[in-house]
């Protein structure tokens, strides 16, 4: 397996500020440098880096300069993550208008992946039909991604339609749309990470590490929270998956590449050990 750092880090995750009044740009984006981000993750020894498509998109005009960035750092372009609400029929296709282009900028800068979040929560609630919704835009998002190139995976996320188990199983059986696990957010839903990683081998596409604490709720760098993290490598090596895992931590009280340092020097013994 491989490792690599999401960007996220340095300066935590906001949406595109002109995506309040127009869908087709609400893409998401880190407020930190990322040149800084990207020297950080090489100097702490990851191989890639996965980005949002607002950061690419900074780029879009002077690709040379983030290929140089990389380049220097010694880090691949793994994946880029977008989202959206997907349930609203009258602004999906401004949604697929941008996850089009997250693809488009994926393909441009080396990555392989796209990874998608969402699946909006309506203020009365959440009725059924937004999970057939939901999955058949999943399937039309996966076929944007293979139309450049790329492998999709799902996200399940806080905040969204599938943050249990149980919404989870809703979710895979309406969509073909690889699943990307989340640690974190998969025990923060109520389950346990590395039995849904072990229902759903064939699915796994992409795999995102962060440890997680209920109380006082936190998501940390690996090794400081509750998660059973051998067992969760366990079950996605027992999966067949042998790629990318990507460390994607929201948010840390210190400096960055201290995160990025700790989960790393965990991975490293945990990948050698098995504990």
């Amino acid at each position: 397996m491989r490792l690599a750092y999401h960007t996220i880090t340095w300066g935590g995750v906001v949406g595109h500020a002109t995506g309040v009044t127009s869908v087709k740009d609400l893409f998401y984006r880190t407020n930190g440098s990322m040149a800084e981000a990207v020297r950080d993750i090489g100097a702490a020894g990851y191989e890639g880096t996965e980005m949002f498509d607002g950061n690419l998109l900074d780029f879009a005009d002077e690709p040379g300069t983030l290929k140089g960035l990389l380049d220097e750092a010694g880090l691949e372009l793994v994946s880029v993550y977008t989202g959206a609400n997907f349930v609203y029929a009258d602004v999906l296709p401004d949604e697929l208008h941008r996850v089009r282009r997250a693809a488009e900028l994926a393909a441009t800068f080396g990555a392989g992946r796209l990874v998608v979040g969402g699946g909006a929560t309506r203020s009365a609630g959440i009725p059924g039909e937004d999970y057939d919704r939901l999955g058949e835009t999943l399937d039309r998002v996966t076929a944007i991604a293979e139309e450049h190139g790329l492998e999709a995976s799902y996200h399940p996320h806080l905040s969204t339609i599938v943050e249990s188990p149980e919404q989870l199983d809703r979710l895979m059986s309406r969509t073909r749309i690889g699943f990307c696990p989340d640690t974190a957010h998969l025990a923060a839903g109520g389950g346990d990470p590395a039995a849904l990683i072990r229902r759903y081998p064939d699915r796994i596409r992409h795999v995102h590490l962060k440890d997680f604490r209920p109380e006082p709720f936190a998501f940390l760098p690996l090794g400081e929270g509750t998660l059973d993290l051998p067992d969760i490598v366990a079950a996605v090596r027992e999966s067949g998956y042998d790629s990318w895992l990507v460390v994607e931590l929201d948010e840390y009280a210190g400096h960055p590449a201290e995160a990025a340092r700790t989960s790393k020097a965990y991975l490293d013994r945990l990948l050698a050990t098995g504990r």
